[in-house]
């Protein structure tokens, strides 16, 4: 097997859309010997801001001298980054042999049951972080908590990151619902520390903590005087992402010990690109951000107002249909004078025509143009000016690689899709 004929063998699995629950995943961890035991995990689930405190969280304890495994999704560009161990991508080679060992299992289920890509991935991952004796694994949930492929595992701690609108059709439509599901990663008496403030979201988070009898604290959202100013990434919202990693860390102090010139560390060499990622090129400087829902829409318009006042900005925006892409461009609209609507490489984007037409309604003094392609887009920019790329994290993996951040990888980047719920 080549790792392009394993790309696309995953890329089969996703005919299998998504499914919500346990049963697959245990199965098929149960035929790896299952390595989850044999692991220690951090388990992060919430809304936004999930792969920023994943990633600070590594960076800390990698900086303290652990060997860190990293589970995160989407990606960006190529499969691999969803797979990583010390900010090492899983190579090509390790990707045929699991691929081609779990072919092997697959064959144990029938049609109806057969596992998704993302619960075959989640396994992968596991196998590849015991095979390589990971000290700690920073561990994303896919979509939810309760029901996630992810949440076999038993880990040292429970975070969650905060609560807001996201994925109303499969998780609820309240704040309350979407805290009972993201609420479901609570294991009985493991820590779970939030950030989230929101009051009906966090009562759901204590009252499940309390019937787990899990120690439960609220992080700050701000970092404590003596980190001040070590964060690399940008924005108030990393901040708090920061804080979290930080109360976390010292929960766990006990179980693995950390000094405060190593979270400092961390904290000063930690990446997460398509966050507030700004590149500069021919001129230009690009601010990347994955803005997918209201809650990320707010962050992105408070932090380049902060950031970038003044004028001379251009809005690139291109946003998934199932989200709320009338309230996103609502949002987004008055930070430009010049909008570009357009697609997301997905069959569920939004019509750019569509996107444009509601923009004009938020801003009708901008200057707003529907475009066919992001390449299109591109060219229609102005020479000197601020670009914000936003909308969705499928359209930053598509801008980083043309502007040639991350390599081209198109067929990758399709293995984001899925084909709808089941379950």
């Amino acid at each position: 097997m080549t790792y392009s004929k394993a790309i696309q063998f995953l890329y089969g699995l996703r005919l299998f859309g998504a499914k919500l629950g346990l049963e697959n995943t245990l199965k098929l961890a149960g035929l790896a010997a299952n390595p989850q035991k044999k692991l220690r995990f951090i388990h992060v689930a919430g809304t936004n801001g999930k792969g920023s405190t994943c990633a600070i969280l590594e960076s800390i304890y990698r900086a303290a001298g652990l060997r860190v495994g990293l589970f995160t999704s989407p990606h960006l560009v190529s499969f691999r980054e969803r797979i990583q161990i010390g900010r090492e991508l899983i190579s090509e080679k390790e990707v045929v042999r699991l691929v081609d060992e779990f072919q092997l299992w697959l064959k144990q289920f029938s049609k109806d049951q057969h596992p998704t890509f993302f619960e075959m991935v989640t396994v992968m991952a596991l196998e590849f972080f015991s095979d390589h004796a990971c000290d700690l694994v920073i561990w994303e949930t896919g979509l939810g908590g309760r029901l996630d492929a992810t949440n076999i595992v038993t880990p040292l701690a429970s975070i969650i990151t905060n609560i807001a609108l996201d994925h109303q059709q499969w998780l609820g439509d309240t704040l309350e619902k979407i805290a009972f599901e993201k609420a479901g990663i609570i294991k009985p008496g493991v820590p779970v520390v939030t950030a989230t403030h929101e009051p009906s979201a966090l009562a759901v988070i204590k009252k499940t903590a309390e019937e787990k009898k899990a120690p439960f604290t609220q992080a700050k959202d701000h970092l404590p005087a003596e980190f001040a100013g070590a964060l690399s990434l940008s924005g108030e919202y990393q901040k708090r992402n920061a804080a979290l990693a930080l109360a976390t860390v010292e929960i766990l102090q006990k179980q693995i010990p950390v000094v405060k010139a190593n979270m400092i560390a961390g904290l000063q060499k930690v990446e997460w690109p398509g966050r507030l990622q700004l590149i500069e090129r021919d001129g230009r400087k690009f601010l990347l951000d994955g803005a997918h829902n209201m809650a990320g829409a707010n962050a992105l318009r408070e932090a380049v107002e902060k950031n970038f006042p003044g004028g001379g900005r251009t809005l690139i925006l291109g946003i998934l249909d199932d989200k709320d892409w009338r309230q996103i461009c609502e949002r987004l609209a008055p930070l430009a004078e010049n909008i570009l609507t357009v697609p997301v490489p997905s069959n569920r984007t939004a019509n750019p025509e569509a996107l444009a037409e509601a923009c004009r309604t938020a801003n009708p003094s901008a200057k707003v143009s529907a475009c066919q392609s992001l390449e299109e887009a591109f060219q229609k920019i102005p020479l000197s000016c601020l670009v914000i790329v936003t909308g969705s994290l499928y359209l930053v993996g598509e801008a980083l690689e043309q502007l040639e951040y991350f390599p081209q990888a198109k067929s990758e980047r399709d293995l984001n899709e899925w084909s709808g719920l089941k379950g």
